[in-house]
Formats: structure tokens, sequence, C-alpha cells
């Protein structure tokens, strides 16, 4: 029988059961900011510069006041800083424009800002407020989703609207947290930890699962081979 992620939800929720959004922040703004520069870069490497760009920067203000130069030097070590510090300051000046310098609530609202896609925005609304409008499909999601076959498609919007079609929408959020978990723990990148991952015998990339199978074929060849 395929994997499918109500099949897999109450494995991950035992492994996983403190599984969470591991940025660290005090404001639903702040949590915004942590996610753009999340992109392509660890929550620990975004903790560590958010610890002091937070006591820097407090409101939408001060980010859209700050150059653009210095901005970037104090976020360069996430990555992609040009990137980055443009999407920040323009998402502060339409939240001083559109929203009163408040972190909007609602996805069609959240998907205006500079650099906040469907992902970022499901990450804000679920962990800062309670609402799940989405599941967020991040480079951890994207590989288990394949590699366990609960999705084949290529864009992070297919894989999301395939996930969330066969999750139970109370799940939405948990499901991304335990397959980050996950594949921050044992399905890593490139190389997986099939040995240990509990569902080595049923996940369609094991390579348990693959190796016992050939194994058992040989065997069974081999005795066929000596009647």
């Amino acid at each position: 029988m395929p994997l499918s992620p109500r099949r897999i939800l109450p494995t991950l929720k035992r492994l996983y059961p403190d599984a969470r959004c591991t940025l660290d922040f005090s404001t639903p703004f702040e949590l915004l900011v942590a996610t753009i520069l999340a992109t392509q870069c660890t929550d620990a490497r975004v903790n560590i510069v958010t610890k002091s760009l937070f006591i820097k920067y407090r409101s939408p203000a001060d980010f859209v006041a700050v150059s653009r130069a210095l901005l970037e030097r104090d976020i360069r070590s996430t990555g992609s800083f040009r990137v980055k510090a443009r999407a920040i300051q323009e998402t502060c000046a339409t939240l001083l424009r559109d929203f009163h310098g408040e972190v909007p609530r609602t996805m069609e609202e959240m998907i205006t800002l500079r650099g906040v896609g469907r992902k970022i925005a499901s990450v804000v609304l679920s962990t800062a407020f309670g609402i799940v409008e989405g599941i967020p499909v991040d480079t951890h999601v994207t590989r288990l989703a394949h590699r366990m076959g609960l999705s084949e498609a290529r864009s992070q919007h297919r894989i999301e609207m395939d996930l969330m079609s066969a999750t139970p929408k109370k799940e939405w959020t948990n499901l991304s947290h335990y397959l980050v978990f996950h594949g921050r723990a044992v399905c890593k990148a490139p190389t997986p930890r099939c040995d240990v991952c509990h569902f080595r015998r049923t996940c369609p990339s094991s390579r348990i699962h693959t190796s016992s199978t050939s194994r058992g074929a040989t065997k069974l060849a081999h005795r066929r081979r000596s009647r």
C-alpha cells in the first residue's frame, strides 16, 4: 500500500511530538522578517542574525528608515542578502502604507507583500495567529513528498495542493513541521538515513527496502537453480 499523509501522520507525530517552527521571534512582524531571511538559509543561522537584528530594528518603520546598504550588511550571512534586504524594506513599506504597520491575517493580503509567497504566508499565519490556510512547502517538504511518493508534482504550489487534498485541514501545519523535522533528522539531502528510518520497509525510495527485496529475489533464484 502506497504511503499517504494519513498513513504517515501517526508515526511522525509519535517521532516528533515537539515539532514546531524553529525560528525565534516575539511578534508576528519579527516572524515575518525571520521567514523572509530563512529562504535558502537554515533557521539556526537566521536565529543568530535576528538576535541582534531585532534589537536594532524593532518596527517596519525602522527597517524602512535604514539605508539598503546597511541592512544588507546586517543580514549578509543569511545569503541572497540583496534580494532579502529589498524584500524586507518593500514589505515594511507596504505594511505601513496598507496595513497600519500590522501583519495582515489573510493569505490574500499576505501574498501582496514583497518576497512573500504561500509558504511564508502559511508559516506566519499558522504560527503567529493560529490561522491555517495552507501547508508550508519548503525544500525538506518537497524532498520528502517526492521520496515518499506523496506527490509527483514539481512546483511548490502543486505539491501543496496534493498534500492539502490528502490531509485533514487541522493537520496541515503539523504535517509540514513533521516532514521538516524528519528531513533534518533522517531523510537528509543528499543521502537519506534509510537504515534508521521508520518508513524503510514501505517508502518507495528506501534503499533498505530495495536492497532487501533484491537480496530476497537473488536467494529465491539461487534456490530454484539448485533444484
